[in-house]
């Protein structure tokens, strides 16, 4: 037989409403590497309205805010992340690591 591995999807919501994913955690991430939401929605093949719109809504339903921008001008506009943006890619990071090494486990307790 192959060998097997498990996959999963989590995400936290708020009132039956996502805030945060793995998609969301990636965009921040990226966001945090490249300085800008727009060069993150294009690493990620989203455009940048729809970038902007997953930064706004996740603030909004967590009531934080995740991501500062400076407005473009010579030297053009940025974005970088905020203390309590940080605060939530670490939480999601270790809380996923956990939930993966529990899965793994419970997968290789029954398919391998």
């Amino acid at each position: 037989m192959e060998e097997m591995n498990i996959k999963s999807r989590l995400w936290i919501e708020k009132d039956n409403k996502p805030v945060f994913g793995n998609g969301k955690y990636k965009l921040l991430k990226l966001i945090d590497e490249k300085g800008s939401i727009n060069k993150a929605a294009k690493e990620m093949k989203m455009s940048y309205r729809k970038a902007w719109g997953d930064v706004k809504s996740m603030e909004e339903r967590l009531g934080i805010k995740l991501v500062e921008t400076k407005t473009g001008g010579k030297s053009g506009g940025g974005a970088k992340l905020t203390s309590d943006a940080y605060e939530l890619i670490e939480k999601y990071n270790r809380f996923r690591k956990d939930v993966d090494e529990i899965i793994n486990e419970k997968f290789s307790g029954v398919f391998i």
